[in-house]
């Protein structure tokens, strides 16, 4: 008796990204900009949120999806800003994925602006999911070191900018930005740079001045 084997090879991401287009389209039709964050833990994400909220208050409308393995803690620091947040516990899993951001976006408010979706702290697994986003900013906190971009090129990548956090801390680390983004633009070229501290306030006017240029391009069909 002769045994055949056949070897099938399948795309184990192929679901995902159906799912993720299929959101993509939902958000570009309702004109809603979708930006995924990315980081380690710590990064200061939920604090960038925090102080986004302060600059588009009155202006523009935002809501948030939060992904953590437990509690719902971000959400709440979010919703006292009032903003509306729906929380994501994975229970173990280190990232989101696509279908998990369409449940979350039934409980979405239709008339916003931006959707982001903060990811869970992690700068491998989150990089290879696309969740229908068409912005990712990937975060990289002082204290970490400049030295991440080379060690997780996927998540950098991946990212259409890198937003390097808690700026205020230079002083106090051995952290230099500039070896930072020479590093993670060897790898994306066309990687933006923002340079932030969201405690104290500052180059956060000029992240959510490229968001909302994104916003206008999108709405102009031009994203």
């Amino acid at each position: 008796m002769t045994t055949k084997t056949i070897t099938v090879v399948r795309d184990l991401l192929a679901t995902n990204k159906q799912a993720a287009a299929a959101i993509r389209a939902e958000l570009r039709a309702r004109g809603i900009l979708g930006v995924n964050l990315l980081s380690s833990p710590g990064s200061g994400k939920t604090t960038l949120l925090e102080a986004l909220a302060d600059r588009f208050r009155g202006r523009f409308r935002m809501a948030v999806i939060e992904g953590d393995i437990e509690t719902e803690r971000d959400a709440e620091r979010v919703r006292a800003k009032g903003i509306p947040a729906r929380q994501i516990t994975t229970g173990g899993a280190c990232h989101l994925e696509a279908k998990m951001i369409g449940q979350a976006l039934k409980d979405v408010p239709a008339e916003i602006d931006f959707l982001f979706i903060e990811n869970v702290g992690n700068l491998v697994c989150p990089a290879s999911y696309d969740l229908g986003e068409d912005v990712r900013l990937v975060l990289l906190s002082a204290p970490e070191g400049d030295d991440k971009p080379a060690k997780y090129p996927q998540a950098f990548l991946s990212a259409d900018a890198l937003v390097l956090t808690k700026s205020d801390l230079l002083p106090y680390l051995p952290f230099d930005p500039r070896t930072a983004a020479a590093e993670a633009q060897t790898i994306k070229p066309s990687l933006r740079i923002f340079r932030i501290s969201a405690l104290c306030g500052d180059g956060v006017d000029g992240l959510a001045a490229y968001l909302v240029e994104a916003l206008e391009r999108l709405r102009s069909g031009r994203a």
